[in-house]
């Protein structure tokens, strides 16, 4: 059975065992990968470190890098307690998840499609495991990217983004559907701000490669 993917926002970890569960409980293998945004900001606030994003991407300094990393594996462990004892806790750039740099933005790469070996010994045993985005370098790399490519290299049945916001809103509403040619070309405007744009880019480069995607009601078809 191939696996599914889900991606969670930091916003929302404590409540990754409601999320996840019902689908561990069906007998799908699940891979998990989580974000940590506002919990970085908050600390990089707190240290007096600048906060700045580009089309919803992290300007990362190598100051910046050690707090990505510090929030990324508190948020790893909520996570994996919140999941129970089948959750395995995974820091990307320890189990090999792969990455080019990304220009301009400091520490921060552009994930790759790649299928780790703890993440694949993980499924086998029958377990849950749990990836922070971080990738060999160290880099910062966006956490729906990161799953993104971990569902493409892993060959995943489904990928689904799950955040505190129902999907893609457009004129106020949620888009149930958007071919993923059509999501592109709405990026591309410059229409949308903020947290979505990767999510919708990630979901794009899943969808054009066989990977089913939804953003939370929205579901991103190739």
């Amino acid at each position: 059975m191939k696996p599914i993917v889900v991606k969670i926002g930091g916003g929302i970890a404590s409540e990754a065992v409601a999320l996840v569960q019902p689908f561990a409980a069906a007998g799908n293998p699940v891979v998990v990968v989580h974000g940590a945004g506002p919990q970085i900001s908050a600390e990089m606030a707190r240290r007096g470190l600048p906060v700045e994003f580009v089309a919803g991407r992290r300007v990362t300094s190598p100051e910046a890098l050690a707090v990505v990393r510090e929030s990324m594996a508190a948020v790893n462990a909520t996570v994996c307690e919140a999941i129970g004892p089948q959750a395995v806790g995974l820091m990307g750039d320890e189990i090999g998840l792969e990455a080019t740099r990304a220009p301009g933005l400091g520490e921060v790469g552009d994930a790759v499609a790649c299928a780790p070996a703890a993440v694949l010994e993980a499924l086998a045993a029958g377990r849950i495991p749990v990836v922070a985005p971080l990738a060999e370098g160290p880099l910062n790399v966006n956490a729906d990217e990161a799953a993104s490519a971990l569902a493409v290299g892993l060959g995943a049945e489904r990928i689904l983004f799950l955040t505190d916001v129902p999907g893609l809103l457009l004129a106020g509403a949620v888009v149930s559907r958007i071919a993923a040619d059509d999501a592109a070309e709405l990026l591309d405007t410059g229409e949308l701000q903020g947290g979505i744009q990767p999510k919708l880019r990630a979901a794009v480069a899943a969808a054009r490669l066989g990977v089913q995607a939804e953003i939370g009601e929205t579901a991103v078809v190739a």
